[in-house]
């Protein structure tokens, strides 16, 4: 069967349909070249459109660059602007094209226009290319002495794109200190403003193999720049006065009469229209006044007013920028926007991202005052079409109520969100109430009646189940259902997909066999049965360790498992304390609109400094994933070598683990049969310790006998360490690109270890202890990334290690690369040892 014949489509008028009409192009263009006929320029303009559509919809037309080189003997300047915009995308990619354009861009920059000039010198300086550096010197020279300041704008900024081209060109030729006695003498603000961003990028580069140009650096930011910039500020356009203004919050002033002067000066830059403006002004004043505590306090009242203004006025996107620096303050001196809590309040037309935040600032600003009508507002939010918002706000009103503030008030405002019958209602109440009894142990009885009468199977979130199981654990001996409820959950085990309940459900299982032991007898067997067949790691070494537990005696086991608690007085913040004072220092800019500082999101080319070495790259680690607490999540590294990939992790995963040592029973469906023969054992029983391990398995169902195996000693690894190692960043980072991966495991941290982890630098002395030296490390907890290196005692080879280690599922994920790759794993039981060894 013959394929249909393709509809045939018309070329556009706009695109040539084929090479022929290029030329046509050219041709006439090469017509008009020479004639000087009334009305040629409008011929021009029409035949110049023609061209510039072509190459902006990617048909190549450098055929006719040339001819139009030749048409742009003109003094039409839209003709002159076209036909620098067509030399600009050419010389680029065709360095020998550019090359014609020299003699007619630099007649322009001697035209008697002043626009042709500085277009000319525009488009001279936009060429960028290496070989005609020579011809920018002159032009530029000339273009920082014009008359019109214009021409001595562009020149500015010519000067910059010189320097990026070729440095040395631009420093030989002295125009950095012309630049700066532009900015400290010319007229025109913008002039100035130009010079102040070029010099600052200029010197910034330089600072670094100059000393000259560090001081110079250094010198912008002194007391006569500082204050003649500032005496002129109003003159500035607003990208100006936010330059200016983010080198005044450098500056640091000399006496509290300095800081006050500087803040009268800058008082109405608060009430200016620009957001951006407003901004910078603030950070002015923050940043000037952090010593002076009373005085700070009250820059927070004098900016109050203006932000709030900003908020309410303006786009969304407007309105979301000024709210994230709002939201920071309002963290950092909540007491002082208490007062102003109805400007928070959600308005229906806004995004869901505005919302959020204004949500999060609402229960920062909580107090005794104010709660009963936040908490009232945040209710009927619960009721939001919009499910994300429902759900941050009855978030909200449980971190209110762990802030203690009409605690009773808000417990009955929950068990009635229990009773709402909308699933992701139930699922956030569930959760909060779990918090609010790990807080507020009294409430138990009114808690566990509402929650009791909700059935399981309507509850599908992981966590929203997970606090559900915990109650039924915890209160099971208030809950006259509750171990008949979890022999349900532990018949559906193989349909439980996520491990976090599972892991929940063990341990529920386990509180109530101590609590009613006739009744949870054959559930016990079944969910540690289950527990020890989990394909999970986590799920698995948690049966087997409640499994061992039991064995040993089981009064120690109650001890573990169900020791009495104590009310939790303080949950732990999500985000350290020193992440957010480095986010206060860069206030005004993108870290405060993402949360988080700009060595997590920028290259490595604009951190600038951090603690972390600059050849292996600053590292950050991402946020643990909701929904598997088990690995570490990926890692961001400049370094492609050194970042954690997905292939990587599945890598490391796929780690073996050795569990041939246990001699614990292996689950079995007929343990169900075995299980129902069995006597139930008196409520005493659940106190004493068996005689053996037979008679463990027999009390819990499983029909199995479980002698347990003697473990092997352990052996001293017999690999000696260099205690002196040294190695360069810069060796080690070659290295880690060359060498293959020799050993990719996986080893797990004792409690203490996990206990002792709150910083990087505590596991690094640790190490260094064992001959085994750290090159860079990162991150916060629970995710720690480590880069570690040693060297045999006897010979300079080289183990190479990468370490991220998760203290939530105390796991720390390892790959060694190695000289000698024969003993690698006589290094890996060194480097296994001297984990093991980690505590506080």
């Amino acid at each position: 069967m013959a394929p249909p014949a393709q509809a045939h489509r018309s070329p556009s008028p706009s695109q040539p349909s084929g090479k022929g009409e290029v030329s046509d192009l050219k041709s006439q263009l090469r017509q008009l070249a020479g004639s000087r006929a009334p009305g040629i320029d409008d011929s021009k303009r029409e035949l110049f459109k023609k061209v510039i559509s072509y190459m902006t919809i990617g048909i190549d037309v450098s055929a006719v660059f040339g001819e139009m080189v030749m048409c742009s003997a003109t003094s039409d300047i839209v003709l002159k602007k076209m036909c620098y915009l067509y030399v600009g995308n050419y010389a680029k990619v065709n360095p020998d094209l550019a090359l014609l354009t020299i003699n007619f861009l630099q007649r322009d920059c001697k035209d008697e226009d002043p626009m042709i000039r500085g277009l000319a010198l525009r488009s001279l300086c936009s060429l960028r290319v290496a070989n005609l550096v020579e011809y920018l010197v002159g032009p530029l020279g000339l273009g920082l002495k014009d008359n019109n300041s214009y021409v001595r704008t562009v020149a500015v900024i010519g000067v910059l794109k010189l320097y990026h081209i070729s440095a040395p060109t631009c420093i030989d030729a002295d125009f950095p200190p012309t630049l700066k006695h532009l900015m400290l003498n010319d007229p025109d603000p913008q002039v100035v403003a130009n010079c102040l961003s070029a010099l600052q990028e200029i010197w910034s580069l330089e600072a670094s193999t100059s000393e000259e140009a560090s001081r110079e650096r250094e010198a912008l930011i002194s007391k006569p720049v500082i204050y003649y910039l500032l005496n002129r500020i109003k003159e500035f356009s607003e990208w100006a006065q936010c330059l200016v203004l983010e080198l005044v919050a450098k500056y640091v002033p000399l006496d509290s009469n300095e800081i006050f002067d500087i803040m009268n000066l800058l008082e109405d830059r608060l009430q200016h229209a620009n957001g951006a403006v407003v901004l910078s002004t603030i950070k002015v004043f923050l940043h000037l006044t952090l010593s002076m505590t009373d005085v700070h306090q009250q820059v927070y009242e004098r900016i109050k007013a203006p932000l709030l203004t900003l908020v309410s006025s303006g786009s969304p996107e407007q309105s979301y920028a000024v709210l994230s620096h709002l939201h920071i303050l309002v963290m950092r001196a909540p007491f002082i926007f208490a007062s102003d809590y109805k400007h928070f309040y959600c308005q229906y037309n806004e995004p869901s991202y505005v919302k959020k935040l204004k949500l999060e600032m609402l229960t920062a600003v909580a107090n005794e005052s104010n709660t009963y009508e936040i908490v009232t507002e945040l209710c009927e939010y619960a009721a939001n079409v919009d499910i994300p918002i429902a759900r941050e706000s009855i978030r909200a009103v449980g971190k209110i109520a762990l802030q203690q503030y009409d605690v009773n008030a808000i417990v009955d405002r929950l068990l009635q969100f229990l009773e709402m019958e909308k699933d992701y209602v139930t699922a956030e109440a569930l959760v909060l109430v779990k918090d609010l009894l790990r807080k507020y142990p009294q409430w138990s009885h009114d808690c566990i009646a509402v929650v009791g009468s909700i059935s399981s199977q309507n509850v599908q979130e992981p966590k929203a189940k997970a606090a559900l199981i915990w109650m039924l654990g915890e209160y099971s001996q208030d809950m006259q259902d509750a171990p008949y409820i979890l022999e349900s959950l532990t018949e559906n085990w193989e349909e439980e997909p996520s491990a976090e309940v599972r892991l929940h459900l063990l341990t529920a299982v386990m509180k109530c066999f101590f609590k009613r032991p006739p009744e949870t007898q054959k559930v016990l067997g079944a969910a540690l049965a289950a527990g020890l067949a989990d394909f999970h790691q986590d799920v698995h070494d948690r049966a087997l360790f409640y499994y061992r537990l039991l064995q040993y005696n089981v009064s120690v086991a109650e001890r573990v498992v169900n020791p009495p608690k104590q009310a939790v007085s303080v949950f732990a913040d999500t985000q350290s304390s020193e992440i957010k004072d480095r986010i206060f220092d860069e206030f005004n800019s993108l870290s405060v609109v993402y949360q988080k500082p700009s060595y997590m999101f920028t290259d490595k080319d604009y951190r600038g400094p951090f603690e972390f070495s600059d050849e292996l790259g600053n590292l950050s680690i991402a946020a643990e994933s909701a929904d598997n607490v088990v690995p570490a999540q990926g890692v961001e590294a400049n370094d492609k070598d050194l970042l954690l990939s997905t292939s990587e992790k599945e890598e490391i995963r796929g780690a073996t683990f050795n569990v041939s040592g246990y001699s614990a029973p292996l689950y079995d469906s007929s343990a169900a049969s075995v299980q129902s023969e069995l006597a139930i054992i008196s409520s005493t029983s659940a106190g004493s310790a068996p005689s053996s391990s037979l008679a463990i398995d027999d009390l819990l169902g499983l029909g199995l006998s479980a002698a347990p195996a003697p473990e092997p000693a352990s052996v001293p690894p017999s690999l000696k360490l260099n205690s002196k190692a040294i190695l360069d960043p810069g060796t080690f980072q070659q290295k880690w690109r060359q060498l293959p991966i020799s050993l990719s495991q996986e080893f797990s941290l004792s409690p203490e270890g996990v206990a002792a982890l709150t910083t990087p630098q505590a596991l690094l002395w640790h190490m260094q202890g064992h001959s085994i030296h750290c090159i860079a490390s990162g991150g916060h907890s629970p995710n720690f990334k480590f880069f570690f290196f040693a060297q045999k005692a006897e010979e300079s080879s080289n183990f190479l290690v990468e370490c991220i280690i998760n203290t939530s599922s105390a796991k720390a994920q390892v790959k060694i690369k190695a000289d000698d790759q024969s003993t690698s794993q006589a290094f890996s039981d060194v480097f296994q040892s001297a984990l093991s060894k980690f505590s506080v």
